[in-house]
């Protein structure tokens, strides 16, 4: 079959790899329909690169079609219609019980001392074979699959496995209570999503970002859109608490991550450190302070006192030291987490089971494109050209 496959720093490649056939009786394979280009992806692309391998199948939101079913599988059926979440988690242990799928204790990855299980992530995250190829093993799909409707528009489901519950998980974490205001940093993907999910519960809700497109694009659903980059010389907290009778948000959602622009000298610290061998880099990775803090400490002096920061864009390495008083004197609460898919996906289902499309999924993807065209696809996204929000490939 033909597969997205990481072969370096900013090496991508679409090869053909050996089909992937049932290995455990919870396994189904399925054939794939469509698989989304995540920003999580541009961290393997190039930060992460000491924890890949060359040949490393990469992607974890893929959708299809069930073609083959392990004998403990009972609730799917080949010819089956599934999302599959990027959290490989097993549905029965002591995390999963009380809905932390990202922590599912059968599938953590002790050896790096990180949790479940992911898709398509490193071997920091199990090294599972990814979804952006034409078929997928799907490790304990008979709990993680998310049997939907069959239909002719993918993409009214697809973001079930990740965009969707990631960006609902922020917005529960974010608690923002009734009549209040949020403030999302990022209008990528998982910010725009958690815009609108904070709109449809009635919240006002401010965009932070640096994209012209991105920023007409959620200004278009209904936020108030802020250019950081066209502030006349304040700062973001400035111009939030200006349009908030002094306060600030009652909650902010930071939906960045280490993609923050911001910190030049981390990020060549990153790129240094990606050029070392994986038995030097590997714990310079895991100890060293290389995430780029911008948008974290951005949060920290938007939000107001008392106020909730809830976390969704993804850090890898050790955080560089905290503003551990500003955030006790503001009485701060934090949130974060990878999503825990399989908790938000009922609640969800609702929704995307109505006529109307209310969080707008069927149009929320700006490109579609054939498998092939991955390796350009990446840059693309990663350097926000195109106007690519949200890439979806079609195998």
């Amino acid at each position: 079959m033909r597969a997205v496959t990481w072969q370096g720093a900013k090496d991508i490649r679409v090869e053909k790899v050996p089909d992937p056939t049932i290995e455990a009786p919870t396994d189904i394979l399925i054939r794939v329909t469509s698989t989304g280009l995540c920003g999580s992806d541009l961290h393997l692309y190039e930060v992460l690169a000491p924890f890949m391998e060359p040949g490393d199948i990469v992607g974890h939101e893929p959708m299809g079609v069930v073609e083959a079913v392990g004998s403990d599988v009972r609730h799917l059926d080949i010819g089956d219609r599934v999302v599959i979440p990027f959290n490989v988690s097993c549905g029965h242990c002591w995390m999963c019980e009380r809905s932390l799928q990202s922590q599912c204790e059968t599938t953590q990855n002790r050896e790096f001392g990180t949790g479940a299980s992911l898709l398509g992530y490193s071997k920091l995250y199990g090294q599972v074979p990814g979804g952006q190829a034409e078929y997928v093993r799907v490790p304990h799909g008979d709990y993680g699959a998310v049997k939907v409707p069959n239909g002719p528009v993918d993409d009214r489901f697809l973001f079930l496995s990740d965009v969707l519950p990631t960006a609902w998980q922020a917005v529960e974490y974010a608690a923002i209570p009734d009549g209040g205001t949020v403030l999302v940093l990022g209008a990528g993907p998982i910010g725009d999503m958690a815009a609108r999910i904070a709109m449809h519960r009635g919240h006002r809700t401010l965009v932070a970002d640096l994209v012209p497109e991105r920023l007409r694009r959620v200004a278009a659903r209904g936020a108030e859109a802020i250019d950081i980059t066209a502030t006349d010389g304040a700062t973001l907290a400035e111009v939030v608490r200006d349009r908030t009778d002094g306060r600030g948000p009652d909650a902010v959602i930071e939906a960045v991550g280490m993609e923050a622009h911001g910190s030049g000298g981390i990020e060549v610290v990153q790129k240094l450190v990606g050029l070392l061998p994986d038995r030097i880099s590997e714990p310079l990775m895991r100890k060293a302070g290389t995430d780029r803090l911008e948008a974290l400490l951005s949060a920290f002096d938007c939000v107001r006192r008392g106020g909730t920061v809830s976390i969704s864009g993804v850090y890898g390495g050790a955080a560089d030291p905290l503003p551990m008083m500003q955030l006790f004197d503001k009485q701060l609460t934090l949130r974060m987490g990878q999503a825990n898919v399989r908790a938000w996906t009922d609640d969800i289902l609702r929704l995307l089971d109505q006529d109307e499309d209310v969080l707008g999924v069927e149009t929320f993807a700006t490109h579609h494109l054939p498998l092939e065209e991955a390796p350009d696809a990446y840059e693309t996204f990663q350097k926000k050209q195109d106007g690519a929000i949200k890439i979806v490939f079609r195998p």
